[in-house]
């Protein structure tokens, strides 16, 4: 939109010259658009960075004590979690806090959602990410507690998802985390593809194309950062990109698009 009226404003007024200047200035603009405005302000990033952060780690604590107990497993995932964004000892002391912070039983999500929403609401794929973090978090310990299930289901709300918008999150990555682990079959293979993708055998290709596009823009490194995300977070966002690369490919080889 902004290429198109700094292509006509600057013919208009300068010419040739003008027109190209305009283009120019106006791709710049829809690239911030597309990234996400908060590209523009360095200090909103940050703050962004810091509420995206604190509210994983509490909602995290929380899902975890959901059944009732703080497993192991989900000890080691939040561990490997911090150890893979690279945190100082300061820093993981301070996730450490957020965590026991959520795992307390007294902890009431309500707050830390509305702060979310307020400082990141704007930001569809902050949204979204946060939602996957979370899932992933609830199969840590291999088992999908109706507890954690229905909590997710509360947050997804306080997220602005309805419920089917959440099913079809939940079932996108149900099926991603575990897809490139294999399959009994080629048949379950191609079936857990479609789930991956949200879509289903009865797609047409162009709508398949179209999911397939729109997950993988949810997942890009430059519109996540943009948008306020961590640099060091983006590595692992971009892991469940592979998974959507992988059913994709199945897809279009069965297919034979």
């Amino acid at each position: 939109m902004f290429k198109f009226i700094g292509f006509v404003a600057g013919f208009y007024f300068f010419g040739f010259f003008g027109a190209l200047l305009g283009l120019f200035v106006g791709s710049f603009f829809d690239r911030l658009k597309s990234y996400g405005l908060g590209a523009m302000n360095p200090l909103q990033n940050a703050l962004r960075q810091g509420v995206f952060l604190e509210t994983v780690f509490v909602l995290m604590g929380k899902l975890a004590k959901a059944d009732g107990v703080v497993t192991q497993d989900e000890i080691t995932h939040v561990e490997e979690f911090m150890q893979k964004l690279g945190m100082t000892a300061e820093h993981r002391k301070q996730a450490i806090a957020w965590f026991k912070q959520g795992a307390d039983p007294a902890f009431e999500i309500d707050a830390a959602c509305k702060r979310f929403m307020m400082i990141c609401g704007s930001t569809k794929n902050l949204k979204q990410v946060l939602l996957v973090y979370l899932i992933v978090m609830a199969l840590a310990d291999g088992h999908f507690h109706p507890a954690e299930e229905a909590l997710l289901s509360e947050i997804a709300g306080k997220l602005g998802y309805d419920q089917a918008a959440f099913r079809q999150i939940l079932d996108m990555v149900l099926n991603q985390s575990h897809f490139g682990a294999g399959a009994a079959s080629p048949a379950d293979a191609l079936a857990d593809a479609y789930k991956a993708l949200g879509v289903t055998p009865e797609s047409t290709d162009a709508e398949i194309k179209r999911a397939y596009r729109r997950l993988m823009s949810q997942y890009h490194p430059d519109k996540l950062i943009g948008q306020g995300m961590p640099a060091d977070m983006v590595a692992m966002a971009t892991e469940q990109a592979k998974e959507i690369q992988l059913a994709h490919d199945l897809i279009k080889k069965h297919r034979n698009i």
